[in-house]
C-alpha cells in the first residue's frame, strides 16, 4: 500500500526540497498552501507550479485572514520589511504561523486518513523564528497524539521536519541531487507581482548565502538583476 503524505508548500526553496525528498521516500503527495494575508503571495503562483511539476493528488490553497490581526511586516500594510538583519525575533515573524498551518495540515490527514505530515522548517538557516526551532516541532508532534482521533486510537500522525538541522547550503545540495530546479522557487519577502526577489532582505541574504555556501549558481530572479 502505498503511503500518504500532506507537504506544507509554500513556493519556496525548503519546501520544494521536502516535497522532493517525501516522494523520493515513496509518499504519495497531497499538498498544502495558504493565502493568509502576505504581501508576498507571488509565492502561491510558484505553489501551484509546483504542485503541478511534481504531479501531487491534490494542492489546496486555504485562505486565512492572518491580515487583519498585523503584527508583521509580511501582512501589515503599516510595516515594512527590513533590510538590514534585525536583532532577536524579527518583524517579519508572523505570530502563530506554523501552527496554524500545522493545525490545519493535521486536520486535513485526519479526513485523508494520512499519517505523516512534512514542514520545512529550519533551524540552522533562520531568521530567528521561534515555530522554525525543534522544540516547536517536539511540543506540536505531542499536541497532535492527544488532540486527534488517530492518535487517541493508536494512529499517529506524525510530524517530519526532515531539513531542521541542515544549513541552507546543505539543503541546496540535497534539492540538487533531488532534481530540484531553484529558479522555480521564489523566497523573498517583498517579491514582486512576476516573483522577482528584491535581494535585500533577510530571506534574500539567506538564500544567496545559500548558494555560495552550496558552490551553486544562484538562479534567483532579482529585480534589478545581481552581477
Amino acid at each position: 500500500m502505498t503511503k500518504k503524505a500532506i507537504i506544507l508548500l509554500s513556493g519556496g526553496l525548503d519546501s520544494v526540497t521536502v516535497l522532493a525528498k517525501a516522494q523520493q521516500q515513496g509518499f504519495a503527495v497531497y499538498a498544502l498552501s495558504f493565502d493568509y494575508g502576505q504581501k508576498h503571495n507571488a509565492e502561491l503562483a510558484f505553489a501551484k507550479q509546483i504542485a503541478t511539476q511534481y504531479q501531487v493528488i491534490e494542492h489546496k490553497i486555504i485562505r486565512l485572514g492572518l491580515g487583519a490581526m498585523g503584527g508583521s511586516a509580511l501582512i501589515d500594510a503599516d510595516l515594512t520589511v527590513p533590510i538590514a538583519p534585525q536583532a532577536g525575533i524579527p518583524i517579519t515573524y508572523v505570530p502563530a504561523r506554523n501552527t496554524v498551518f500545522l493545525a490545519f495540515a493535521l486536520g486535513w490527514a485526519e479526513v485523508l486518513d494520512v499519517q505523516d505530515i512534512f514542514i520545512g522548517v529550519n533551524a540552522v538557516d533562520y531568521s530567528g523564528y521561534p515555530d522554525c526551532r525543534p522544540q516547536f516541532i517536539e511540543a506540536f508532534q505531542a499536541l497532535a497524539n492527544v488532540a486527534t482521533k488517530a492518535g487517541v486510537e493508536g494512529h499517529t500522525i506524525q510530524i517530519h521536519a526532515p531539513l531542521i538541522h541542515m544549513s541552507k547550503g546543505e539543503i541546496i545540495l540535497q534539492g540538487i541531487e533531488l532534481g530540484v530546479d531553484y529558479a522555480h522557487t521564489v523566497s523573498c519577502y517583498a517579491a514582486d507581482a512576476a516573483g522577482l526577489a528584491c535581494g535585500e532582505c533577510d530571506a534574500c541574504r539567506l538564500r544567496c548565502e545559500g548558494f555560495s555556501q552550496a558552490g551553486v549558481v544562484d538562479p534567483t530572479r532579482y529585480q534589478n538583476r545581481k552581477s
